[in-house]
């Protein structure tokens, strides 16, 4: 009897958490009086943007954006204002969950977390926001707790769930960020952020039902003499895929196939073959649907060589005179060599060590090794990029673009200002770069004709000039301060003898030399999106060369980095911000040349 009663303990005891992740805290529909009030039915609530709009008398969408504002002491700290200054530690456990979203373009998450042990007797609630990457507009939620409530302890493992986030275009990055709510002044440990993915099509619909994701999944190669035949599984018929194409590649040489099968032979495989193949060859092929951006599946072809036997009979007279002076050439020949091979010997054993050691340095200098990265940092490094935004919106996406392909495939954590909007309208645009100044491993200034001519007088009435950066942004001032302290410091550490490499500065194709300023001159320079082996070298601290050694990074060369999506993304945005500076300054000469005109 004491042994059942034993077992059902333990029962009760291990399925306690399991119940307590199922019984997770979903938000609901609360009045702002149940709010105040601290009513029975309202302990988890949503704010909307209507209830906003009712606390604070205007709509807050033109003045905060799309983000939902946290304004405490309108919601909860009317009796007591105290409740909206206590400090309160970020979330932990940021999870997300992909829901079920019937638009096969478009994904659907909910993100999970638990409140922080400490401070949480005096959390009010919780702000959800969802950026994407490479991207500035921001979706928020906003959940409060009645000014009543005050969680024990002991809640500190229980889940809350916010709204779905639907809508999510399918491959796409983004950061969430999970914060605790009230947020005190200089106060930076309140949120908790987690950078995730949506899924691809093929991981949510399947690869049969994914046009731009489907790739061939079974290829067979047979070879008869010289003659290569390939064989794969087609497309199903609902895809709309009729017609396919095979590059094959080996020392420089390309071989193009296109192929439009005969689908009332065969609906399910096709077969074709490969000609002109040099024999003894290893090629590289890629085989994929005749569609934009489709998915390429590799495999490989090895060329073997047949010798044709030669016979006597097939021999012609010429060729039987022919063969006895060729063998008493051959005899001659290996007499010479056997002659040589002693007198080599002899001269081997007086000088052994010697050769010995030349051969060494000659074996180790002719091999080629692929050269692993150091595993001695816990963490990626971390990048600040600094830019300015007078070179308008063009320029600004290539370089939200830049930090998106630098954070995906050259192992770096960025930090940029459009992607920190939170952290920034918190602490203040000049707040944040002096700390990401502070704390980032690495910076990297952007440099263009909108962020050099900050040095040189600017033309126009105050008015103008006040205009101008009114319609930048904030981002002006910014970076300009950003830059000033980045220069001081770059001078100061030149001054002192100190290592530079912590700072670098970057132009795109668009830009000129002439903008980096001259306090940027003395770190490294790059060209981008020509350097970007030598910036991910100047980051991870390896050397591109060295003696037996080579670091082949092919997604990043100047060639290959088009070939991922975030690296044709990149190269499309800075074509567009090229094409929009050069129509500007087209402009600006004709406007100069009418006035000159008129005059």
């Amino acid at each position: 009897m004491w042994t059942a009663a034993l077992v059902v303990f333990l029962s009760l005891a291990l399925c306690q958490p399991l119940r307590a992740q199922e019984d997770a805290i979903t938000p609901q529909d609360c009045s702002l009086d149940c709010i105040k009030e601290g009513g029975p039915g309202c302990e988890y609530c949503r704010i909307t943007r209507a209830d906003i709009k009712t606390a604070l008398g205007f709509n807050s969408i033109k003045e905060f954006g799309s983000c939902i504002p946290w304004p405490c002491f309108e919601l909860l700290g009317e009796k007591d204002p105290k409740i909206c200054q206590h400090y309160v530690h970020s979330p932990n456990n940021v999870e997300v969950e992909f829901a079920n979203e019937p638009n096969p373009e478009s994904d659907t998450i909910v993100v999970s977390w638990k409140p922080s042990y400490y401070g949480i007797a005096f959390l009010r609630g919780f702000q959800v926001s969802l950026q994407a990457l490479g991207g500035s507009s921001v979706a928020c939620q906003l959940f409060l707790f009645h000014r009543n409530l005050s969680l024990p302890a002991s809640q500190s493992n229980r889940v809350y769930k916010s709204d779905p986030f639907p809508g999510l275009p399918l491959g796409s990055q983004y950061a969430v960020t999970v914060m605790a709510l009230p947020v005190p002044v200089e106060w930076e440990r309140f949120y908790r952020s987690r950078i995730f993915s949506s899924r691809s099509c093929a991981e949510k619909n399947g690869l049969d039902k994914c046009k731009n994701d489907w790739y061939p999944k079974h290829i067979e190669v047979q070879q008869e003499g010289t003659a290569i035949t390939v064989t794969f599984n087609l497309a199903p018929p609902q895809l709309g895929i009729r017609s396919y194409f095979s590059l094959c590649y080996a020392n420089g040489i390309k071989k193009y196939t296109d192929m439009s099968p005969n689908f009332s032979k065969n609906k399910t495989h096709h077969s074709f073959q490969m000609n002109d193949l040099q024999e003894g060859t290893n090629y590289t092929c890629e085989i994929a649907a005749n569609e934009m951006d489709a998915v390429r599946k590799t495999f490989n072809v090895q060329v073997s060589s047949f010798p044709e036997v030669a016979t006597l009979d097939s021999v012609s007279p010429s060729m039987a005179l022919m063969l006895p002076l060729g063998l008493s050439v051959a005899a001659i020949f290996v007499v010479l060599l056997a002659a040589l091979t002693w007198k080599t010997r002899l001269q081997m054993k007086k000088v052994f060590v010697k050769q010995d050691i030349i051969q060494q340095q000659e074996e180790s200098g002719t091999q080629e090794e692929l050269m692993p990265l150091p595993r001695n940092r816990p963490t990626p490094p971390r990048l600040l990029i600094c830019y300015s935004s007078c070179d308008g919106p063009a320029h600004v996406k290539a370089i939200m673009q830049l930090g998106a392909f630098i954070q995906q495939h050259m192992a770096t954590q960025v930090c940029l200002d459009l992607w920190d909007s939170l952290s920034v309208a918190e602490e203040g645009g000049m707040a944040w770069h002096c700390r990401q100044i502070r704390e980032s491993d690495f910076i990297l200034v952007i440099c263009s004709r909108g962020l050099n001519r900050r040095s040189k007088p600017s033309e126009g009435s105050v008015y103008e000039r006040a205009d101008e950066r009114l319609h930048y942004g904030s981002n002006v001032f910014c970076s300009e301060a950003a830059v000033q302290v980045i220069g001081e410091e770059v001078g100061r550490a030149k001054a002192r003898g100190q290592d530079l490499s912590k700072y670098m500065a970057a132009i795109f194709d668009y830009s000129d030399e002439t903008d980096i300023p001259n306090e940027l001159r003395l770190v490294s320079n790059y060209m981008l999106t020509r350097d970007l082996q030598l910036l991910f070298s100047h980051l991870h601290g390896v050397s591109l060369h060295g003696p037996g050694h080579y670091l082949k990074i092919n997604h990043i060369s100047e060639d290959g980095f088009t070939k991922l999506p975030s690296g044709a993304a990149l190269q499309w945005a800075i074509y567009e911000a090229q094409m929009e500076i050069t129509a500007k300054r087209h402009h600006c000469v004709g406007s100069k040349g009418d006035s000159e005109d008129k005059k």
